[in-house]
């Protein structure tokens, strides 16, 4: 798939639920969110022939959690779903690596080849990434308000992981194959 068709797949749901708050409210964004999700899901599909297991995650939260926002009329549960996320993409990666395994290799390894320690080293540091957002995302909505909370998703968790992900281009290109010398490995 195209980087800038998959970039607007990814960042599609979020701008609308960001739109549709900004005009109506909470509540009308959760459930355009939710729809916005399912529209993501049917458009990977028709355009790759399959769904990367991130945003399908993703998606099954946001209809869950979002359900329950709409359902019993609490934002508290839209609120919750990036900490809960973020934790459960942390927890699989740390189980991963404590049975010796790096989960990225199989998500990521289509798009970048990356030594066995190169993957272990990258998978530590998104691990605890995820866990960094987590715990911001219960600070932000605990102390601050919705509109505050939404705007930071978009404007400030979304470019810390962009930024994030090219703090590790570094750490990729040290352990690219082609980059290390026989019987050489690259440095963290």
């Amino acid at each position: 798939m195209h980087l800038l068709v998959k970039l607007g797949l990814d960042l599609g749901p979020l701008l609308v639920f960001f739109g549709v708050n900004a005009a109506y409210g909470i509540f009308p964004a959760t459930a355009a969110f939710m729809a916005a999700m399912v529209v993501t899901l049917v458009a990977t599909w028709i355009l790759a022939h399959e769904i990367p297991p991130m945003p399908l995650i993703t998606a099954v939260f946001v209809l869950v959690f979002g359900g329950l926002t709409l359902y019993l009329k609490d934002d508290l549960f839209i609120k919750l779903k990036p900490t809960i996320v973020n934790g459960l993409f942390a927890a699989i990666l740390f189980t991963g690596l404590a049975r010796g395994q790096s989960l990225l290799k199989p998500l990521l390894q289509s798009v970048m080849e990356v030594t066995d320690e190169g993957w272990r080293a990258l998978t530590w540091r998104w691990a605890w990434f995820f866990v960094a957002l987590a715990i911001l995302n219960e600070l932000v909505w605990r102390n601050f308000s919705t509109d505050f909370w939404i705007s930071f998703k978009l404007f400030g968790t979304l470019p810390v992981t962009i930024v994030f992900g090219a703090a590790q281009y570094g750490l990729i290109r040290r352990h690219t194959p082609s980059d290390i010398g026989p019987g050489g490995k690259g440095a963290d």
